[in-house]
């Protein structure tokens, strides 16, 4: 049995449909549905059940997916450790974080590594999605929270202040009342967020209007005199048309984390963007506050 046709199982288990793994896999639609035979006549066995909704995987198929995750493990792991041990400057590093990073502070970061290596090619990856660094979908991500798999490499990178902002022209609101005046909160599905709690008890009279999962969106409702915002201050100093409220009380900072997988700390590309980071964040003004 090919480690290949199970990677194929395991995609199609988890997306339901030839087109989604096919995709994720960036393979033929056609491939995967010949290898995904192919898979079936070599076991004897009907892995999944085709429905009009896509495939559900059989009992025989719900019976094998742990051993081909652990399979699939083994192989990523494979897969890190040779490519932990590259040495060569150049190929791709993939970078992933929360929009916001990525639009108002990697730029100047990315600009600099760029220059220095010119060989290496770099994707950013953004969003509220954490993408997966045990499975290479990433090699170094940003979060503001710590990260819990054991084999993460993590080092706190910074502490992140934020403000209070309303649009330019906006009268200013009175701390602790807000009466007269809108809110632009956070998405909390996904978490807490210290800084929003504080700006709805921080103006309690004031109503919540706009809600967003997106930093950049938060900042630019507010720059239209939608409401008051609190973003972080890299943000919200960088966003044209906003000010920022002098109040008695700042919001709550947070930590940035810095991780990547433990199997890939000899990667040099890695290495070097690590050092650009750190020199980068030491040495940047003060809209990021430094550990």
């Amino acid at each position: 049995m090919e480690w290949s046709d199970v990677r194929i199982f395991l995609a199609i288990a988890r997306t339901g449909t030839l087109g989604a793994a096919a995709r994720a896999l960036h393979l033929s639609h056609p491939t995967v549905g010949r290898r995904l035979r192919a898979l079936e006549q070599a076991t004897g066995q009907t892995l999944f059940q085709r429905t009009a909704d896509g495939f559900i995987p059989t009992e025989e198929g719900n019976a094998v997916i742990a051993l081909a995750e652990q399979m699939e493990e083994g192989a990523l792991a494979i897969e890190r450790r040779l490519a932990g041990r590259e040495q060569n400057l150049q190929g791709t590093l993939r970078v992933s974080s929360a929009d916001w990073f990525g639009a108002y502070v990697l730029p100047p970061i990315i600009d600099e590594y760029a220059k220095a290596y010119p060989h290496v090619d770099i994707e950013i990856l953004t969003g509220t999605r954490l993408f997966s660094l045990a499975q290479r979908e990433a090699d170094i991500a940003f979060r503001i929270v710590p990260f819990d798999s054991p084999d993460v490499v993590q080092r706190r990178l910074t502490r992140l202040t934020y403000g209070v902002y309303v649009a330019m022209d906006s009268p200013e609101p009175i701390y602790g009342d807000g009466t007269d005046f809108r809110l632009i909160t956070h998405d909390t599905s996904t978490g807490q967020f210290p800084d929003i709690a504080w700006l709805i008890e921080s103006f309690p009279n004031a109503r919540p209007l706009l809600r967003s999962n997106n930093r950049n969106v938060q900042g630019r409702m507010c720059r239209q005199g939608i409401g008051i915002a609190v973003l972080p201050q890299v943000v919200g100093n960088q966003l044209a048309g906003l000010r920022r409220l002098d109040l008695p009380v700042e919001p709550p900072s947070r930590d940035i984390w810095m991780g990547y997988h433990r199997d890939m700390r000899r990667l040099q590309r890695l290495r070097a963007f690590i050092d650009t980071v750190a020199n980068h964040i030491a040495n940047a003004p003060l809209r990021l506050e430094s550990p």
